[in-house]
């Protein structure tokens, strides 16, 4: 099973919370997070232990230049980003380097897997 991770304490809360349900990663990543395949959604450092919070559904993966991206991406993403100059900036700090309006990212939209059982009489 493949996860998608996070890092930012900020995400933590929105995941925890259940407002995050899109990620905008850098480059083309379709290859990786297939649509409709099952995921865990995690937090935690690189190379450092992670917890899972919940397992999602990965609805639909969309490929598109930053100046593409929508109002509704953003949201999704981060409701407290509302233009595509503020998410960039958000990912300049967090990736330490220069980006593009120009360069392509992978918009992951995915929904939580909530597990029911049935009790028998």
């Amino acid at each position: 099973m493949f996860a998608l991770n996070f890092y930012s304490s900020h995400h933590e809360k929105l995941l925890q919370n259940r407002m995050k349900n899109c990620t905008i990663r850098l480059g083309d990543l379709r290859d990786v997070y297939v649509e409709n395949s099952i995921v865990w959604i995690t937090f935690g450092e690189m190379l450092s232990p992670k917890k899972k919070m919940y397992q999602a559904m990965i609805d639909k993966v969309y490929i598109k230049k930053f100046s593409q991206l929508t109002a509704e991406d953003l949201v999704h993403q981060n409701p407290t980003i509302d233009s595509v100059a503020g998410l960039i900036n958000f990912f300049e700090n967090l990736y330490g380097k220069s980006i593009s309006p120009n360069d392509i990212v992978s918009v992951v939209y995915f929904s939580e897997v909530i597990e029911e059982y049935l009790l028998s009489c």
